[in-house]
């Protein structure tokens, strides 16, 4: 009975799991087979990582709808429900700690990567650069499903070694560590990692998506900001956060030396990644379409490939385990009104008004800042003429707030009347155009395939799809970026601003993302555009132009949520009403009245995700995380 008791609690603990899959031979799922040859842990291997989440799949991915990028038609995805304040303790929405509702188990990926490193000795048929490599990749694995627990719940307990069978029923009540221990054992599994890792993928056929050195250095440096950032780095909300036995779980001080460390590991990934060949995508350097076009066109599609296009030198991680498929049917637009056009794609996934004003003018400054721009009359209707005809259909009529703005936004946003290139259109004189008033082809329709704001996810769309009237939409499916290098540059001006403030090669890094983009510098743009000129000569106002440019650039790439919870802004962001344009009208003028979706609320306590109460029963010694 004591036996048994102890297998419960360690099975609800740690959802330990004694299923391998397909590893082992003759339907015989034991550990010893698993590890016998060199094919069958390979296999385990394998298994290790298809613990990986589905980041960036709107399904998946609780980041990709539960910031303030985009609004859900579907009303029963887990993230809306989130949105709509329907999280909770008895059965949480994305639960990864239990592995319910959406989420991988990531504490039975940690145990199956702990049997892994315990095992792999074992394999008799194995060259030992291999069996290093290996070793190494499930660290890293370890490390990765350890830092996405502690992004989402903050301090957990650390599952070094898996508990074995005889521990006793209070050896089993595992606790909550101290969340620097947590970052610090983090760390110390990628620095061993990383020594082992291969720099860059060579058999590119059938390995890339495997770990690499620019991949685990990437990653300590995302794991390190997030450590020095507000929400986690003296905290004082967080001050009576503690363990039952009283022992904290967070440090009450700022430590201002951790944005050091951060910017250090930054460069040292940064370093790691040009040296293995990644940079930043230019779209002139490739032309995979083999068209010349204009630099309108051109910055567009610097942005567009630099996430769709497959394995492309700027992404350092590619998720192997989310194709894109799905989000890419969602986000695609109907751009003419055939029965099979209609059929293939979802148009679900609705940009937010409040996004769709917080990229930048042509000039690369907000748009509330530009002194050439007339913000007050931004919803003003005026009509394109030839000189707009790379961003909107000639003579369409729409909103002031569509017109001279920068790059990325025309590259990340559908909206009507807005020209849409690529989708089997290659010719810059015949490219389609968005038509999104009621009656219109990609307007609301009755099968609720359509945008309940009247803008559409264009960035997340290969240019490669084909979009036909007389077949089925073709996609041409990417792996997900999971970190590319334009993140990277920005995490290092973050950190670096951060400890030292504004300087030159601050400003540098921020700048050769904004010139990828076709923007003038940071210096320049706010010195001869914004009516707040010295801005980015001080700390506070040039953090204010970071987190505004990694808005911009990663918009739709799953990492705006979890840069608005660590910098602590959910609360001043958060908080607001979900806005679009009005659909259900045929007519411009009262289609361009903003329409209030929904009210968010966010409150101190949706920082940290709740742990499930069961979790809590059964082990005595785990406490919920505050408010909840």
């Amino acid at each position: 009975m004591k036996n048994k008791l102890i297998s419960v609690i360690l099975m609800l603990v740690f959802i330990s799991c004694e299923n391998f899959l397909d590893v082992v031979p003759d339907n015989i799922a034991t550990i010893e087979n698993a590890f016998t040859m060199r094919n069958t842990a390979e296999k385990y291997l394998f298994t290790c990582y298809s613990y990986i989440p589905k980041n960036g799949d709107y399904i998946y991915d609780p980041a990709f709808m539960c910031a303030d990028e985009v609004w859900g038609l579907q009303q029963s995805w887990q993230a809306p429900q989130i949105v709509r304040g329907f999280q909770n303790v008895v059965n949480p929405l994305f639960n990864p700690w239990s592995g319910l509702t959406a989420s991988p188990a990531l504490y039975m990926a940690i145990r199956d990567c702990n049997i892994f490193l315990e095992n792999i000795a074992k394999v008799p048929d194995l060259e030992e650069y291999e069996r290093d490599r290996w070793i190494a990749e499930v660290k890293f694995l370890k490390a990765y499903y350890h830092f996405y627990l502690m992004r989402m719940y903050g301090p957990i307990p650390i599952v070094r070694d898996n508990l074995p069978i005889s521990v006793s029923i209070e050896g089993a009540k595992v606790k909550r560590d101290h969340f620097d221990d947590c970052i610090n054992y983090v760390v110390e599994l990628l620095d061993e990692a990383v020594v082992n890792l291969p720099p860059r993928i060579e058999a590119e056929a059938t390995e890339l998506g495997r770990i690499t050195q620019p991949i685990a250095l990437a990653l300590k440096a995302r794991v390190l900001i997030m450590a020095a950032s507000p929400l986690f780095n003296g905290n004082a909300d967080y001050l009576n956060f503690k363990n039952k036995d009283g022992s904290p779980l967070f440090s009450a001080t700022y430590e201002a030396e951790k944005w050091k460390i951060a910017a250090e590991a930054a460069m040292a990934a940064i370093n790691a990644a040009h040296e293995s060949g990644h940079k930043l995508y230019f779209f002139k350097e490739y032309n995979p379409l083999g068209k010349s076009l204009s630099d309108q066109t051109n910055y567009k599609l610097n942005l567009r490939y630099a996430i769709t296009s497959k394995w492309n030198p700027e992404i350092i991680w590619g998720n192997p385990n989310n194709l894109t498929n799905e989000n890419q049917k969602q986000a695609q637009a109907r751009l003419d009104g055939s029965t099979i056009g209609l059929a293939s794609t979802g148009s679900t996934l609705a940009p937010t008004l409040k996004l769709a004003e917080t990229f930048y003018t042509k000039n690369g400054v907000p748009i509330d800042e530009d002194i050439t721009w007339d913000y007050a009359g931004r919803y003003t209707l005026k009509k394109a003429t030839a000189n707009d005809k790379y961003y909107i259909k000639e003579g369409y009529e729409t909103v002031q707030l569509h017109f001279d703005r920068e790059s990325r936004f025309y590259a990340s946003l559908g909206f009507d009347g807005s020209i849409w290139y690529g989708q089997g259109k290659l010719s810059e004189d015949d490219s389609w155009h968005v038509e999104a008033k009621l009656g219109q082809y990609s307007g609301r329709i009755q099968s609720g395939q359509y945008s309940q704001t009247g803008y559409w996810a264009k960035k997340l769309v290969n240019p490669d799809n084909v979009y036909s009237s007389t077949v089925n939409y073709s996609i041409v499916s990417y792996p997900f970026p999971e970190i590319r290098l334009a993140d990277l540059y920005l995490l290092y001006a973050e950190a670096m601003n951060e400890y030292y403030g504004p300087s030159n090669e601050v400003y540098d890094y921020i700048n050769l993302v904004r010139e990828r983009a076709g923007l003038g510098s940071v210096q320049d743009s706010w010195e001869l555009f914004s009516v707040n000129s010295k801005k980015y000569t001080t700390k506070e106002g040039l953090r204010e132009i970071i987190h505004q440019e990694r808005g911009i650039e990663l918009a739709f790439e799953g990492q705006r949520y979890w840069d608005l919870m660590r910098w602590k802004k959910g609360i001043s962001e958060l908080n607001y009403i979900v806005q679009g344009w009005s659909i259900t009208e045929s007519d411009a003028v009262n289609y361009y009245k903003v329409n209030n979706l929904f009210k968010r609320t966010f409150k101190l306590k949706d920082y940290l995700w709740p742990i499930r109460e069961l979790d809590l029963i059964v082990n005595k010694n785990l406490v919920q995380n505050p408010g909840w």
